[in-house]
């Protein structure tokens, strides 16, 4: 058997079918294209699944691929099991061969059979095959073409061995290979009463497509029957290099390394290290195919195996950001095999670096309360409530809290923490109850041209008129209503793009636009007012957009691209529009990215920006099929929906998309673009406001008039205004401290005047007083003072600022037995309206009643000496 490294397997495979006829092709995004229905490539199939389908046509009938895969939610989740077993894992390379309606069982059989015991070099008595029990075609080309043992084969019924893409559509029988890993190891061979055991591991499962199922279970041979092949590139490493655990493979050794020093351990086989360098998989190439940690969808699913890794980490001993310290090694095992992986290192990096300091806020905190509760459950339960509170409070996902639990023997209260969730829904909605009005369906048979893009008035037919959602005959002055044309050149609102304003006219009745929607895809509302006249189904009428306005909306659309364009060049080609909002006095873009952006990277983009600007290149759309486009690099924006026709709109070279919007004809109409915010709107997303045009340069000018009056009131050049603020700041931070410092002295001073008014109540100095024109940070100052001169001391002092009423209660000691500061400053405190609370010595409180505070004072020492005689 032929010694090989992980790398050395994954090239051996690709070379043996790329000599037999197959196009190797190369891994595809861990997120599916085009396919709602999974979360994450979970097989190499993935991307082949519209040709098996026959949906798509590729220009060949053979591939090979080394696909990388995660299985870490949805139906295939292998998460909890990663880090106890041998050879589960959230993130796997799957080696596959596959056959679209050109070879069939004998070639793929025969395939599968020389790579193992001829290209590898695996002894034929060390592996075991399985076939579907109904399958004889299968069982004859093992048996009597490869000539197997037939002692090393066994007939399995459909649960393991008959294969379905779903309740209906391409399905039929598997061959599996196991390798036997020897007579030391427990289990016994597929389809025997103990093999679950880990001595005969499945390294190669066949799947021959060869029937249609419809919804009554009925099977139709396809007309051109299939090959999909999957074997896991880790599980037969670990063949190759003489190891029963992938952990021990080649792959795992150099990242564990690097994990182990992290956290001061020499044990490679510690579960925790495992789980750490099994989760920095998923989660780089995660990242690096554009997910980014959130609180929902394939982004949750990251943050979970993230804060998965950094809990295990904890666990290590390990206390300081860790995680992303491990990209590195990472690259340097798999990013030559995939090159995206090296390319994204730097982002990478980034984004887990922020997302493990985010949790580590918490996550001691959290831990704290887990092993607190744990150490007083009565039982092995751990309640539902604390379960939700560590998601809730502290960001600890449900099989996070598990995992602790399965360390430490314990069992987890699911239907406690749903029904605290439950609770938690019912408050948000009890808590966010509104009324909403929305325009009722248009019910209409027709549909509205659009003609926009070139025109902006024209004549019309009025083909329907509406009043509260009903249609009517006739729209008289003053009625609100929708105006349905047989073609318009007014926008409806779309891709973010606001829709137009205007007049519509026929004869002398005028009506004007507020607003232009879209129902259905095709029928244009364009919602308003009749000003004069009235308006009837039927009439010829004249329409003219509010051309202000749309040119300035156009300025602002066709900045949205530039700006999606520069933020992908600057920040990286993990950005991505998350929406947008396009008006006429300024556009919104929000997008993916993880932290902040920096004033530097703000001033780049807009530099960027206002470059392509004043190079006026031409703004171009063109109609073609939306897969040519997208495989042309034309970005398809977040939330729309796409023909298979579409419009690409290009931006010289440097801006490529999908868009039916309007656009100005030349970058140089935007005039000029300026940032005017820049904030989070949800995790990993931030968001961007813009002006262009004249409110860009009235954005300009107004900020350059407020400079001039703060530069006016400084007595200074606008251009030294920042630095004589600076000089001030500076000269205000000064007196700031020597005002403490006097406050300090001041009530140094008044500390000794004080002393002398203290009662003696059974040998403790008891002194309850307000004092004027001292602030609380000097109050709590002085208590200390005083405790310090008058030894066994209780005392309580007040001062009142407006109506506001600071207190501090400080205690020695040798009272606190009997005397508690917190509840010294309460009894004051609850006489002026508040309340406060702190440590058995010192306490501080508050309150809005000045009034009441003489009494309160008076009343002070009669109530500390009822606690010095009990």
């Amino acid at each position: 058997m032929k010694k090989m490294t992980s790398a050395e397997l994954r090239a051996a495979f690709l070379a043996f079918f790329r000599q037999r006829g197959h196009s190797v092709q190369p891994s595809s995004s861990l997120i599916p294209g085009n396919d709602p229905t999974l979360l994450f490539t979970n097989a190499g199939m993935v991307q082949f699944k519209d040709v098996f389908l026959g949906r798509e046509k590729l220009g060949f009938t053979r591939a090979a691929t080394s696909q990388r895969c995660v299985r870490a939610g949805g139906k295939h989740n292998d998460l909890e099991n990663v880090g106890y077993t041998a050879r589960h894992h959230t993130f796997f390379e799957m080696l596959g061969n596959f056959s679209f309606g050109d070879y069939f069982k004998r070639d793929a059989i025969h395939y599968a059979w020389d790579f193992l015991t001829g290209e590898l070099g695996i002894p034929a008595e060390k592996l075991w095959v399985t076939v579907f029990d109904e399958d004889a075609e299968a069982e004859a080309i093992w048996l009597e073409d490869v000539k197997i043992n037939p002692l090393r084969f066994s007939r399995i019924g459909a649960k393991d061995n008959f294969w379905s893409m779903g309740d209906v559509g391409p399905c039929g029988p598997c061959t599996e290979i196991f390798y036997d890993h020897g007579a030391d190891v427990a289990g016994g061979p597929p389809g025997s009463a103990d093999e679950d055991g880990d001595r005969y591991i499945e390294v190669w499962n066949l799947v021959f497509m060869q029937y249609d199922r419809d919804k009554d279970g009925t099977l139709t041979p396809l007309p051109a029957p299939s090959v999909d092949t999957g074997m896991g590139l880790e599980r037969i490493a670990a063949v190759l290099q003489g190891v029963h655990n992938n952990y021990e493979i080649d792959l795992f050794q150099n990242i564990l390394g690097v994990a182990a020093q992290l956290a001061n351990t020499q044990d490679l086989s510690n579960s925790s290290l495992r789980v750490i360098a099994d989760h920095i998989r998923s989660c780089a190439f995660l990242v690096a195919d554009g997910v980014l940690p959130s609180n929902e969808g394939r982004g949750y699913v990251l943050r979970r195996i993230i804060r998965r890794a950094i809990r295990h980490g904890y666990r290590l001993g390990i206390h300081d950001t860790f995680f992303y310290k491990l990209v590195a090694p990472l690259v340097a095992e798999m990013g030559a095999a995939y090159p995206e992986l090296a390319k994204a290192q730097e982002q990478v990096e980034r984004v887990l670096k922020k997302e493990e300091e985010r949790f580590a806020e918490t996550l001691e905190q959290g831990m704290k309360i887990l092993e607190s509760c744990a150490a007083k459950l009565d039982g092995d339960l751990i309640p539902g409530d604390v379960v939700f509170q560590l998601y809730d409070t502290y960001g600890f996902p449900v099989d996070l809290t598990a995992d602790f639990a399965r360390e430490n023997q314990l069992r987890v209260d699911h239907a406690g923490f749903e029904a605290a969730m439950n609770a938690q829904r019912e408050r948000a909605r009890a808590g966010g109850s509104f009324a909403a009005a929305y325009d009722q369906d248009i019910k209409h048979d027709s549909h509205t041209q659009f003609i926009g893009y070139t025109e902006l008035a024209g004549a019309v037919n009025i083909i329907g008129l509406f009043r509260q959602g009903q249609p009517v005959t006739e729209l008289e002055a003053g009625d609100e209503g929708v105006i349905i044309l047989d073609q318009t050149p007014f926008y409806a609102e779309s891709g973010g793009q606001a829709g137009d304003t205007g007049i519509i006219k026929a004869g002398d009745a005028v009506f004007e636009v507020y607003d232009t929607q879209k129902q259905g895809g095709q029928l244009f509302l364009h919602k308003g007012k009749v000003l004069q006249g009235s308006f009837s189904t039927g009439q010829l009428g004249q329409v003219s957009v509010n051309a202000e306005q749309r040119q300035a909306t156009e300025r602002n659309h066709s900045a949205t691209h530039l700006l999606h364009a520069a933020l992908r060049r600057i920040l990286g080609e993990h950005v991505a529009q998350k929406g947008s909002q396009v008006t006429a006095e300024r556009l919104r873009f929000d997008f993916s990215h993880f932290e902040p952006l920096t004033a530097e990277q703000i001033s780049q983009v807009e530099q960027l920006v206002n470059a392509q600007i004043r190079a006026n290149s031409p703004v171009a759309a063109r109609v073609m099929a939306k897969d040519a486009a997208v495989k042309a690099g034309a970005m398809a924006l977040f939330g729309e929906k796409y023909g298979d026709e579409v419009r690409v709109l290009t931006i010289g070279d440097f801006s490529t998309e999908l868009c039916g919007g309007t656009h100005v004809e030349r970058a140089g109409d935007i005039g000029l673009f300026k940032i005017v915010a820049e904030t989070g709107v949800a995790a990993g997303v931030r968001r961007i406001e813009a002006v262009s045009g004249e409110p860009a340069f009235a954005w300009i000018a107004e900020r350059e008039q407020t400079l001039l009056a703060i530069a006016g009131l400084l007595k200074s050049a606008p251009d030294k205004a920042a630095d004589k603020v600076q000089q001030l700041l500076e000269k205000t931070r000064q007196l700031e401290k020597e005002l403490d410092k006097l406050k300090s002295k001041l009530a140094s001073s008044s500390g000794d005047e004080l002393t002398a008014q203290a009662l003696d109540i059974n040998g403790v100095k008891v002194l309850a007083v307000e004092l004027d024109g001292i602030d609380p940070k000097a109050l709590r100052e002085l208590a200390d003072q005083l405790k310090n001169k008058l030894g066994s001391a209780a005392l309580l002092l007040a001062t009142v600022s407006g109506d506001k009423v600071s207190l501090i209660a400080s205690v020695s000691k040798d009272v606190m037995d009997k005397v508690k500061a917190g509840d010294l400053v309460n009894f004051v405190a609850t006489q002026v309206g508040g309340k406060g609370g702190g440590r058995p010595d010192m306490a501080q409180a508050g309150g809005s009643n000045p009034a009441g505070l003489a009494a309160a004072l008076q009343q002070t020492p009669d109530w500390i000496k009822q606690r010095l005689d009990s």
